[in-house]
């Protein structure tokens, strides 16, 4: 955007109520608003249905700087990596916009035009004055931080899968046969962890093992495409939770945030919490993929003649509920970033009790969870009666999740006045143990 354009966007909208002292009012629809904008524009760049955690993290990124941008202006909570304190007279909104519109347009130049025209539409709506222009400059100054602490972060890195295909080991999938997608995210900096191997799970059960058999026996039979054991309600769900869960998770934290009245500070920081323990999620689930390379279920049970052990017959002729994503089973990816997101969220609210609504395109029906471990539950059985995971890889990434949400809401996004609770870890567990119901 020019510099004429900026400014006269920045000057442009109704008039500032003048004699107050008071902060300026926020209206935290901007923060959704924009959520949706990143949603759509991370879509249209990456592809609705791309099978690959890769569009998590730029929800983490944007939701950082947002965060950032509107917490060091109110105070509350404790800034994402940054010690910077914006004007007191500064307006959050315009702030959470510039940040939001500064960060997507950096990652996605091609989005630029309609991102630009969003931009102009969301400050017009603004007061004019010097706190619409201090939260603009202000901004953009927190949308700058994160972009540069993200420089030279592992983005693209030419990492590869070179295992050599054997029993247990990883290898394309029908029907693509689509290599090994976006390997770099597994060495990744995180955005909250220490390193991408920090919550990285014990290796997957051995070929000969009585579990690994289990594991093997059940997705056959409750994930097959024809044939299976699988009631209406467990095939429901498992299209339920069968596309891009990022989507979904942006849609229920929309939800939840305007129908329990979030002021603006809340909202950043449920937003940014949520989506930086995803994206941590992510690099930690392709850490172990990288690491384990263990195979598919319809790897496995194709060549179960190769893998040593007795209790699991052959089937060549098996085909998954859904496609196979073209990138190895242990861990789960969606399990681990719902496992993350829901654990985050209740060390945030004190509480797993989370009042969550998600939507899904796949089925076009509603489902709400009131409870975090009813939730992990579902998506823990929903990538197995899918077909596409074992029952150990996804209580895992549940596990691995859960880990990085403690982490989360207990190295970050601390409250500063002591009239706040601080967030800490829910008591009830938020991963089932077995997963089953």
């Amino acid at each position: 955007m020019s510099l004429l354009l900026l400014l006269a966007t920045v000057l442009s909208g109704p008039p500032a109520t003048a004699g107050s002292h008071a902060p300026p009012a926020a209206d935290p629809d901007a923060i959704r608003e924009w959520n949706t904008i990143a949603t759509d524009t991370i879509s249209a760049n990456l592809g609705a249905t791309r099978p690959s955690g890769q569009v998590v993290i730029w929800h983490g990124f944007v939701s950082a700087a947002v965060y950032n941008a509107v917490v060091g202006i109110r105070g509350d909570y404790a800034p994402y990596k940054w010690r910077a304190r914006g004007p007191a007279t500064a307006s959050p909104e315009a702030a959470a916009v510039a940040a939001a519109h500064r960060v997507l347009v950096t990652y996605f130049p091609a989005s630029q035009a309609p991102l630009d025209a969003a931009y102009s539409a969301s400050l017009a709506r603004i007061p004019r004055g010097s706190a619409k222009t201090q939260g603009v400059a202000f901004g953009e100054r927190a949308a700058e931080h994160v972009i540069d602490l993200r420089e030279g972060d592992g983005r693209g890195a030419p990492v590869r899968f070179t295992t050599p295909p054997a029993p247990g080991v990883w290898r394309p999938t029908p029907p693509a046969y689509q290599p090994f997608i976006d390997p770099w995210l597994g060495t990744l900096r995180p955005m909250l962890l220490t390193s991408p191997d920090q919550v990285r799970p014990g290796p997957p059960p051995a070929l000969s093992s009585a579990r690994y058999a289990r594991d093997v026996n059940e997705v056959r039979a409750m994930g097959a495409r024809t044939g299976s054991s699988r009631t209406a309600f467990q095939t429901e769900t498992a299209l339920f939770f069968g596309g891009n869960l990022a989507v979904q998770i942006q849609a229920a934290l929309r939800l939840y945030t305007a129908r329990h009245h979030l002021g603006i500070t809340e909202t950043a920081r449920l937003f940014a919490a949520a989506n930086t323990s995803a994206t941590d999620a992510v690099v930690a689930s392709w850490d172990a993929k990288l690491h384990y390379g263990r195979w598919r279920p319809i790897t496995a049970i194709h060549l179960a003649h190769t893998d040593g052990n007795p209790a699991t017959p052959a089937d060549p002729q098996w085909q998954p509920l859904l496609v196979t994503p073209p990138h190895p089973d242990h861990i789960s990816g969606h399990a681990a970033v719902a496992g993350a997101v829901t654990r985050t969220l209740s060390g945030l609210l004190g509480t797993p009790r989370l009042d969550l609504t998600f939507f899904s395109e796949a089925t076009g029906t509603t489902r709400h969870y009131a409870y975090a471990d009813r939730l992990n539950e579902d998506m823990i059985n929903a990538r197995v009666w899918a077909g596409i995971h074992f029952r150990s890889a996804d209580v895992s990434g549940c596990r691995a999740g859960s880990r990085i949400g403690v982490w989360a809401v207990t190295h970050y996004f601390q409250p500063l006045r002591s009239s706040h609770t601080p967030a800490s870890p829910a008591v009830r567990p938020t991963c089932p143990q077995t997963g089953t119901r």
